[in-house]
C-alpha cells in the first residue's frame, strides 16, 4: 500500500496516522523508540502492512506484470496502483467528494503532530497537499503522474511507459488482484494494531 493505503489503515486515529504515514522516514530502532507511544504504534503498523502486502499471494502475482521491466521496483509500482483502486473502491470512497473530503481532512490531521515529523516528511506532506496527490490517485491521469514521479526517484531513473502501458493492458486483472487483497489487509491491520503495545 502507498500513501492512501497507509492513511486508510490507520483507522481514524490521528497519532497512528502520523506514524503510519511517515513510516518510511523512521530509520532504525532508536528513531522508532524516540516517538511517543501512539505514533510509534503507527510506525510499527506501517512496517507490518508493508511486509504483509509484499508477501500476499495476489500482490505477488500482480508484481509479476512489472517485474521484467522494473525488478525490485515492481513492489512500489504496485503500491501506487493499489492506492488507485482503493481511491475508486465504492465500499470505502463512494464518490469523488468523499475522497476529496477525506484527503483534505488528512492533511489537517497530520499537521496536529508536525513536531514529531522528520523534515523530509514535512516537505513531502507540503508537496502532497499542494498538488492534491492523494485525491488525484482516483483518476487515470493522477495514477500516471504518480508512476512517472516514482520512476524519476528510482536509483537508475527509468521510463514510466512500460509501467503505464502494462497498467492499462492489465487494468481489470490488476483490479481483481486488488479485490483479492483489500479485505485481507484491512482485517490484518486492524488485528495487528490491537496487538502493538
Amino acid at each position: 500500500m502507498n500513501l492512501l493505503g497507509h492513511a486508510f489503515l490507520s483507522f481514524d486515529d490521528d497519532a497512528v496516522l502520523c506514524g503510519n504515514m511517515m513510516g518510511d522516514f523512521i530509520k532504525g530502532q532508536r528513531s522508532l523508540n524516540a516517538l511517543p507511544g501512539p505514533i510509534r504504534k503507527g510506525a510499527i503498523l506501517h512496517r507490518k502492512i508493508d511486509d504483509f502486502t509484499d508477501h500476499h499471494p495476489a500482490v505477488m502475482k500482480a508484481k509479476n506484470i512489472f517485474r521484467a521491466d522494473y525488478r525490485l521496483y515492481s513492489g512500489p509500482i504496485m503500491d501506487i496502483i493499489l492506492d488507485h483502486y482503493l481511491a475508486n473502491d465504492p465500499k470505502f470512497f463512494p464518490s469523488e467528494k468523499v475522497l476529496k473530503d477525506y484527503a483534505t481532512g488528512l492533511y489537517r490531521r497530520l499537521k496536529k503532530n508536525v513536531s514529531y515529523q522528520p523534515e523530509d516528511f514535512q516537505k513531502l506532506l507540503g508537496f502532497l497537499e499542494a498538488h492534491r496527490v492523494i485525491y488525484r490517485y482516483r483518476t487515470p491521469n493522477g495514477l500516471k503522474i504518480a508512476l512517472e514521479n516514482l520512476c524519476k526517484r528510482m536509483k537508475y531513473s527509468q521510463s514510466p511507459e512500460p509501467a503505464w502501458q502494462n497498467t492499462m493492458r492489465y487494468y481489470y486483472e490488476l483490479n481483481q488482484y486488488y479485490f483479492d487483497f483489500i479485505e485481507d489487509i484491512y482485517l490484518f491491520a486492524k488485528k495487528e494494531l490491537k496487538k502493538i503495545s
